[in-house]
């Protein structure tokens, strides 16, 4: 984390820049701007924002720097200096930046300036055809036209693409300023267009029954969205409406809210299809302008995971307070957040204390028991999977997931007998699944039992996954068990070329090669095994057939078998 220091020195920066224009003997500090683009080019926001800074005090004047400067401060959500530095960019001759808007803008929202919104945007500001139809329109709801502002979100129904989002914030509009049965018919898709509305589009139209006197609505609105499974969210606001108590309309309560809202809508249309920086900037104007919006702040934490700013993610993860309604979401984020910057046992901590305090949620011992299982504390997680499976009462078929983790915990632990009862319980479940049909038959196979059975399993799971590696490696070993060396080759060697690094893979392909008279090649492989870090007891064995040849490790194991040749198994 850079210090409060260098955030100072970036401060100082930027007001010296504002304040002193550059003497025409100064020039760029190259290395600052060099390393300001690496760490941009890294998506490191924090040390972009410091060398830009440094960069900027030799060259004010210089747009690329200040427009990286801009993208760094957004990316860190520090709107104070982007907006500083967005004031410098404004100044300059030459194209408009849109980044430097984007900061003006949110600085017009979050001040309420709806007349310089509206003068900018006819002036010839661009966020794009869409964002500027529905900023230009809450701006309207903010300086009370109304007419016109609805004229405006009409006027989007009709393009195509942007129906949804004329209809969406058409609604909350007029729930804004009390129109609630207007509002309700467009969420319900009685005013001439249906739309399907996110999570949070389920809870605005939740509190807009509400305020109609229609609880019993709203609740069978949420239980159709949600289930009726424990959720930290949806449980309070269910218990509110059963007890017949008004839930207020708070989803917009301003123009300012409606300006955060579009931000957050189009984040969530571009996530997964544009650059998640791109994402994030909208996501941090939204955070800027609503900073109680839990789930712009949720989807920042997570575009953040995905750039690979562990550290900025768990800061994020970490403003949920306790009493939040979002907080068990965000303490589950924060702990993968953790984990990936290395703090595991922090990771760990984090969900066992959770997990006392809402130990009731399969979500959070899920979460527990995949960290665990992780970590290779089978133990451990096979207790938190057992709870996760108590909660889950009914065994569902999307239950699967949680007896094949828990079978995988026993398997790993050396109980066979339980974890094979976990994997054919998960089949039960998803007949199909090819990881449980791959994992109990290689189980089976390396155990020497059932050997026909499990065969039939591991092609299967082939017919539903063709090219996954360690499942082809299953199939060719399933035959090399059986003494079909022979058709053991073809499915080997493919495995290979899908898995080309895996130690286990690159072993098995050498006993292949061996028991097809193909020694040469087989020890090669075994010598290409050794340089892709097995486990101990694996490093041993194929060390022992390098010395001796695999024919003596299996008489020595008792585990040779005659060839079957290909001709009469029948394939």
């Amino acid at each position: 984390m850079r210090s409060a220091m260098t955030r100072t020195l970036t401060a100082l920066i930027l007001a010296a820049s504002l304040a002193a224009p550059l003497r025409a003997e100064e020039k760029i500090d190259s290395g600052a701007y060099l390393a300001a683009r690496v760490a941009e080019t890294e998506n490191d926001f924090r040390s972009a924002s410091g060398w830009y800074g440094k960069a900027i005090i030799a060259d004010s004047e210089n747009p690329q720097l200040l427009d990286g400067a801009i993208l760094a401060e957004l990316g860190l959500g520090d709107f104070s200096l982007a907006i500083d530095a967005a004031k410098l960019r404004k100044g300059l001759k030459g194209d408009p930046s849109q980044l430097a808007e984007l900061a003006l803008l949110a600085d017009e929202a979050k001040r309420e300036d709806y007349s310089a919104i509206i003068a900018d945007t006819d002036g010839g500001r661009d966020l794009g055809d869409l964002a500027n139809s529905l900023v230009v329109a809450w701006a309207k709801v903010g300086e009370g036209k109304m007419s016109e502002a609805i004229a405006d979100f009409d006027a989007l129904t009709k393009k195509k693409g942007y129906e949804a989002f004329g209809f969406y914030h058409k609604a909350l509009a007029l729930a804004s300023v009390g129109d609630f049965e207007g509002a309700d018919a467009i969420l319900s898709g009685k005013a001439g267009g249906t739309i399907t509305v996110m999570r949070r589009g389920v809870f605005a139209h939740a509190q807009i029954l509400s305020q109609l006197e229609r609880n019993a609505d709203a609740l069978a609105l949420l239980d159709k969205a949600f289930g009726t499974a424990p959720d930290p969210v949806v449980d309070p606001i269910r218990a509110r409406l059963k007890a017949g108590e008004p839930i207020p309309f708070d989803t917009v309560t301003s123009a300012r809210d409606g300006i955060a809202e579009v931000f957050f809508t189009i984040s969530t249309a571009l996530n997964g299809e544009a650059d998640p920086v791109y994402t994030l900037l909208h996501l941090r104007v939204a955070g800027y302008l609503r900073p109680d919006h839990s789930d712009a702040l949720l989807m920042t934490a997570d575009v953040l995971e995905e750039l690979g700013q562990h550290d900025l993610a768990a800061e994020t993860y970490a403003a949920f307070p306790p009493d939040s309604p979002t907080y068990v979401t965000a303490e589950v984020g924060r702990a993968g957040a953790l984990r990936s910057q290395g703090k595991t046992d922090a990771a760990i901590d984090a969900l066992q204390t959770l997990a006392k305090a809402h130990g009731d949620l399969l979500g959070v011992q899920f979460a527990l028991a995949d960290l665990l299982r992780a970590e290779d504390r089978f133990d451990e997680a096979e207790v938190a999977y057992s709870a996760a499976i108590d909660l889950a009462k009914a065994a569902s078929q999307e239950n699967w997931v949680l007896y094949f983790y828990r079978g995988i915990c026993h398997e790993q632990s050396k109980d066979w007998d339980p974890a094979e009862a976990d994997f054919r319980k998960a089949l039960d479940l998803n007949p199909t699944q090819p990881q449980v049909l791959n994992y109990l038959g290689y189980g089976m196979v390396d155990r020497g039992e059932n050997l026909d059975e499990a065969l039939g399993m591991i092609q299967k799971a082939v017919a539903a996954d063709p090219e996954q590696g360690y499942i082809i490696d299953s199939l060719a070993w399933a035959y090399f068990k059986l003494g079909r060396y022979a058709d053991a080759l073809k499915p080997m060697e493919k495995a290979s070329l899908l898995e080309p690094v895996d130690p286990i893979v690159t072993d098995h392909l050498g006993d292949v090669y061996w028991m097809n008279d193909r020694k040469l090649e087989a020890r090669f492989q075994w010598r290409r095994a050794l340089s892709f870090e097995p486990t101990e007891s694996d490093k041993t064995r194929i060390q022992r057939k390098l010395e001796v040849g695999l024919d003596v490790v299996m008489a020595d194991e008792g585990t040779a078998k005659p060839a079957v040749k290909a001709a009469e198994n029948g394939n």
